[in-house]
């Protein structure tokens, strides 16, 4: 088990996430340094289809508003603070994780500005500021040993809660600008007092131009340097998840170190907000009932159930209410097209190894960001950045995949050996979720002595002869990953299930076998990618939590600093508009179901190429862009 360890090392960028206010001096750092006396954008006459297209946004804002704040989503913050590198120019030196279930009912309130006198003043007040939100927010504040306010948060997703209006901004258009499939309009906006006026946002937004909607916003937000210390610059995009809604999904966040002589980053830091609208699936879902022709009611002629079957249906108890509890706080996605790419695969490692288990295997994605898996029952568990980190896509497809079979053969050796989880969580009261909370860790991990037995079968798992070759690849990537260990510790410090690490005193692996088979890491061969950035292969709807496979372009690495193994990088959308899933299509009532079958050795579905991603879908008709 890894312990949590809490720095401060992330600080300077959560006392702007959650200060009382965290403006910066955006004038200087976006459009040029100027005199206070003058500190308005200069005018620039709007025409009429710019002005109603305003006039739609500060609408649509406001309905944002409104449906932010019946909602109590996840929201997910991770930090890396950088160090300089001789060779890479920076590296991460230390990180930072928090995920929170907040309400923002309790957050966004209409006195959101009444007290913005920069974080300074926020310290006097200690945590009186925490009054509607110290469930959410606390730990945070607690581990930074600083005092917060909730604004600064707020508006990095909302922008202005209270009077994003054109009474108190000015608007200047820029450009038409194309966002994934979204036609937009650009404009900067300026609080109507300048930088002068304590927190108001101060920046860029793109208005999508069919509704009126803002889709993307960056910048920063007012205040004087003699006010301020730290200056905090922002990304902040958003997702069309039902008709006509735009809700705020991710935003990134960097400065650069003031000190470095190379340019370096002071920080960089990813935010993710989901879990909108949480639903639990029906549980007739997979009972549905068919009307088959000619086919005999024998249900009365079914077996008793064995003492061994029973003990096994307990355990299948203990599963689903663990799996169905886990979707309902929000920590793993909704079954997806991926997810049963990943049970082929998982299949194939049994079918190679002439294994056959009691119950189908079923893959699930954990949404949060630390490297992580587990077993639950019969059902494997991968955190997104797992996966993400793993997908290096080549022309044939065999280190993606040699990384995932490694990774799946590690939780399948757990199954095939028995490591049950606790069947206590049998009983439905075992495991609930409080609606809003800090999420601490929850011990589903195994003990050290299953880990190291389920190192030991995965690894006789992968000397099947379809298999031995993708080795290198998973030795390779933790190659890698024991280099940037060190500057890593909230990233390998699993929220529920297994790190690839020992411990935070241990820091080999317990995969430790596969490093010698792996291919000889080399930075500067650059031929070689050892692991992805953060988010490099998943994406998901904040609204479903399904996670979908993007499609990115190709992008060549012309130097070793453009590898970055298991650092957070910009996000930059695909945005598009929403559209409704398709309904499955209807079989033919006759038709005989096809029986299961594990898929054929050399026809397994890569993951490069399983999911459709349907942002790739027609925006369908948009409306121009106003000139």
């Amino acid at each position: 088990m890894i312990s949590r360890t809490r720095s401060t090392a992330g600080a300077t960028l959560l006392a702007f996430l959650l200060a009382a206010s965290s403006p910066a001096l955006a004038g200087a750092s976006i459009f040029g340094k100027k005199k206070v006396e003058s500190d308005t954008m200069p005018g620039r006459k709007l025409t009429p289809a710019q002005n109603a297209l305003i006039d739609k946004a500060i609408v649509r804002e406001k309905d944002v508003i409104k449906v932010v704040k019946e909602r109590a989503p996840l929201v997910e913050t991770y930090i890396q603070n950088m160090k300089p590198d001789a060779l890479l120019l920076q590296v991460p030196e230390s990180d930072e994780h928090h995920l929170a279930r907040v309400d923002f009912s309790k957050v966004i309130n209409d006195d959101l500005y009444k007290d913005n006198k920069g974080n300074f003043e926020a310290k006097k007040s200690k945590l009186s500021f925490f009054k509607n939100s110290f469930s959410a927010l606390g730990s945070i504040s607690g581990s930074l040993r600083l005092t917060f306010h909730e604004s600064g948060f707020v508006q990095m997703i909302l922008m202005d809660s209270n009077d994003f209006d054109r009474q108190h901004y000015t608007f200047t258009f820029i450009r038409n600008d194309f966002l994934g499939n979204i036609p937009t309009a650009v404009f900067d906006v300026q609080p109507i007092s300048g930088k002068r006026e304590y927190g108001r946002f101060f920046g860029r937004i793109w208005v999508e131009t069919r509704d009126g909607n803002v889709v993307r916003f960056n910048g920063d937000f007012a205040g004087t340097i003699e006010t301020m210390k730290e200056f905090y610059h922002f990304d902040s995009w958003r997702t069309n998840v039902q008709p006509g809604l735009w809700l705020p999904t991710s935003f990134y966040v960097e400065e650069s170190d003031p000190k470095s002589a190379e340019s370096t980053l002071r920080f960089k830091a990813i935010n993710y907000v989901w879990g909108y609208a949480l639903k639990v699936p029906d549980t007739n879902a997979e009972n549905t009932s068919l009307s088959v022709v000619n086919a005999q009611d024998v249900s009365n002629d079914a077996p008793d159930v064995s003492p061994l079957g029973a003990q096994r249906e307990w355990q299948q108890q203990a599963e689903d209410n663990v799996i169905e509890r886990l979707f309902q706080a929000g920590l793993l996605d909704a079954p997806s097209d991926f997810d049963k790419t990943l049970e082929a695969l998982a299949n194939n490692i049994l079918v190679y190894n002439n294994i056959q288990v009691s119950r189908p295997i079923r893959v699930r994605t954990l949404l949060t960001e630390p490297l992580e898996s587990l077993a639950v029952g019969n059902t494997i568990i991968l955190s997104k950045s797992l996966i993400d980190t793993t997908s290096v896509i080549t022309a044939d497809g065999a280190q993606q995949m040699g990384d995932l079979n490694a990774i799946l053969a590690f939780q399948l050796a757990h199954i095939i050996l028995d490591h049950r989880l606790d069947t206590k969580y049998a009983f439905s009261d075992r495991l609930l979720f409080p609606s809003t909370s800090v999420f601490e860790r929850i011990p589903m991990h195994h003990n050290d002595a299953d880990n190291l037995a389920a190192a030991k079968k995965a690894m006789d798992l992968l000397n099947a002869k379809e298999l031995a070759g993708g080795q290198q690849y998973f030795g390779l990537y933790l190659q890698q990953l024991q280099q940037r260990l060190k500057g890593l510790t909230a990233l390998n410090t699993p929220m529920i299930g297994d790190a690839l690490i020992k411990s935070d005193k241990d820091t080999t692996f317990w995969m430790q076998a596969m490093v010698p088979k792996g291919i000889k890491l080399d930075m500067k061969d650059l031929k070689q990618q050892a692991a992805m950035p953060l988010a490099s292969f998943l994406r998901f709807d904040p609204w479903t939590d399904q996670v979908v496979q993007m499609h990115t372009s190709f992008e060549p690495i012309i130097n070793e600093r453009d590898k970055m193994p298991f650092e957070v990088e910009p996000v930059y959308l695909k945005l598009t508009y929403y559209a409704p899933p398709a309904a499955p299509a209807a079989a033919p009532a006759s038709a005989a179901a096809p029986a299961a079958a594990a898929p054929a050795a050399d026809t397994a579905p890569a993951p490069a190429t399983a999911a459709a991603d349907p942002a790739a879908q027609p925006a369908g008709n948009a409306a121009p862009p106003p000139q």
